[in-house]
């Protein structure tokens, strides 16, 4: 006789589907906050260059926080530790401090 079907049987397959967003806006949060430390400005009157860096810290705070709301819904956390949005939280630290420090 067969076994009923278990919703926790697809664990395995849900979180590669969840990984794929997840992994995305982690990526996104990494271009954005590379771009964010590797804009120099030419002097204190280049303000293109600080706009560019406040813009790109923006998109990467914007980007950890999706992927951190992502990860909030009760039915990713089950699934998926919380390492998984561990990366893009950091990323979107390391641009917020860039934005205080020198945005």
């Amino acid at each position: 006789m067969p076994r009923p079907h278990h919703p926790d049987d697809d664990r395995g397959c849900l979180r590669m589907v969840l990984a794929v967003p997840l992994a995305l806006l982690t990526l996104v949060a990494a271009f954005f906050c590379w771009t964010a430390l590797t804009v120099r400005p030419s002097g204190p009157w280049d303000d293109d260059a600080y706009r560019g860096i406040v813009l790109s810290c923006v998109f990467a705070i914007g980007a950890a926080v999706s992927a951190a709301a992502l990860w909030a819904l009760p039915s990713v956390r089950r699934i998926m530790g919380w390492w998984w949005a561990g990366p893009a939280l950091l990323l979107g630290a390391v641009a917020a401090v860039r934005w205080v420090m020198g945005g």
